[in-house]
């Protein structure tokens, strides 16, 4: 199985055989890896995950592992076109101040361009406030699909809404190896295992 993800690879999803985890990869990979895992007779239940959100994906397995790949493979780019790109610019209203709109003249390339750069840095705040909340919500995700019934289960989830990494360290600790690693992945504490 080590063997298998390696040449897999690293992706959005990831596949589990029970609570072996059998590849990660995109969702073409994951969805062969499962195939196989349900054709082999697997261990458990073979549930793909979305590594971005810990959702379980549903996914239609029939027919051959080349058509399962070319079902999920990812849909290709469109042509480029000649010409000047479509920016998606929006021209709205927007009421403010009259000091305001002096400061906005003011800054290099105008009030457009100030606004944008504004609008830009609050959404990098937030994506990082967000990103960890994010990460927290799908480790539980993940954690409620497959490790619901293991030992320790709601201190763990306890421990990971404290976000105290120590604790979910130690609650975690007799859980299988793939189960314990995956979901340090989901929360990006790196790809070291958790001691045993």
């Amino acid at each position: 199985m080590a063997d298998e993800m390696e040449q897999i690879g690293a992706g959005p999803f990831v596949a589990f055989d029970g609570l072996a985890r059998l590849a990660a990869g995109s969702l073409a990979e994951a969805a062969v890896a499962a195939k196989r895992a349900l054709e082999r007779g697997g261990q458990g239940a073979v549930l793909v995950f979305d590594q971005a959100t810990g959702a379980v994906r549903d996914l239609d397995l029939r027919g051959s592992e080349a058509e399962i790949a070319a079902r999920y493979a990812p849909a290709e780019a469109p042509a480029s076109r000649r010409g000047r790109p479509r920016l998606g610019v929006v021209a709205r209203e927007v009421t403010l101040l009259p000091r305001h709109w002096e400061w906005l003249a003011s800054q290099p390339g105008g009030a457009s361009v100030a606004l944008r750069k504004l609008v830009e840095a609050a959404r990098k705040r937030d994506d990082e406030v967000g990103g960890a909340r994010r990460r927290v919500e799908a480790a539980y995700r993940f954690i409620s699909a497959i490790a619901g019934d293991l030992p320790g289960f709601e201190d763990a989830a306890r421990a990971l809404f404290a976000r105290d990494k120590d604790r979910l360290r130690d609650c975690v600790r007799a859980w299988p190896p793939d189960v314990r690693d995956e979901l340090f992945r989901f929360l990006r504490a790196g790809e070291e295992a958790v001691p045993g």
